[in-house]
This record gives structure tokens, C-alpha cells and sequence, in this order.
């Protein structure tokens, strides 16, 4: 679901993202090589995209857009409240838009994963509006 510009905080979304490449990496690590083992017919592994989902998916979007959130958080006066100080920034529509299309190709990242790993896809189960 999107983030609205009334809910939430843009660093909080990007810390969010950038938080999965721990997690990633922890499970690469817990599974060993089995999870980055080629599967037949061509399959893609459950290694292989969760790579993929980091570089091309995530890292681009973190790269670009946490040092320039750094730097506005920077400027805030301390009287004003972070969401205040966000909602302010000339960028945040865009990063809003960018978080948006961050989150349509991490949803086809969980289709492929859940079929690599032939699990129900649970972003589906969940009816639209919850």
C-alpha cells in the first residue's frame, strides 16, 4: 500500500528498505549455498532474486535518496518536528512517487520469490483495503 503524504515519515520508509539488506544478507548466511543452488528447467533461485531484488530494486532508490533526505534533515531547526521539516521538503513528492515505484517492483520481487520458492505469495492473501 502507499505511503500517503499525510502518514508516516520518508526515513522511516527509506530506513525500512535499507533494512532488508541485513536481513537478506542474515538469510543468505542462515541457509547456506542450498538457497542459491540453480533450480532445474531455468528456475531462478531463492538466492539469486533476493540479490537481484537488492541491486537493481532497492539500491538505486536508497542511493539516491537517503544522502538527499540527509542533507534536508540536516537544515531542520530544531523547533520543527521532523514530519514538519519533511512535508517542507521541495523532494518529498518525488521521493513519495519513488518509494511507490519501489514498492511495485518489490511486489513482483515477492511474486518471483514466492515461486522460487514454491510458497503461496502472502501479499495476495491479504484482501485490498487491510
Amino acid at each position: 500500500m502507499p505511503l500517503r503524504a499525510d502518514e508516516g515519515l520518508l526515513r522511516e520508509a527509506l530506513t525500512s528498505l535499507y533494512s532488508l539488506f541485513a536481513t537478506t544478507r542474515d538469510v543468505l548466511r542462515q541457509h547456506g549455498p542450498d538457497v542459491a543452488e540453480p533450480k532445474r528447467n531455468g528456475q531462478y533461485n531463492f538466492g539469486y532474486l533476493a540479490v537481484a531484488m537488492l541491486n537493481f530494486g532497492i539500491r538505486p532508490m536508497v542511493a539516491r535518496w537517503h544522502p538527499a533526505l540527509e542533507d534536508w534533515e540536516d537544515l531542520r531547526p530544531a523547533d520543527r518536528s521532523r514530519r514538519d521539516h519533511e512535508q517542507l521538503w521541495s523532494h518529498a513528492e518525488e521521493l513519495r512517487t519513488a518509494l511507490n515505484d519501489t514498492r511495485r517492483i518489490l511486489t513482483a520481487y515477492a511474486d518471483l520469490l514466492a515461486a522460487a520458492c514454491g510458497v503461496p505469495n502472502l501479499l495476495q492473501a491479504v484482501p485490498a483495503g487491510d
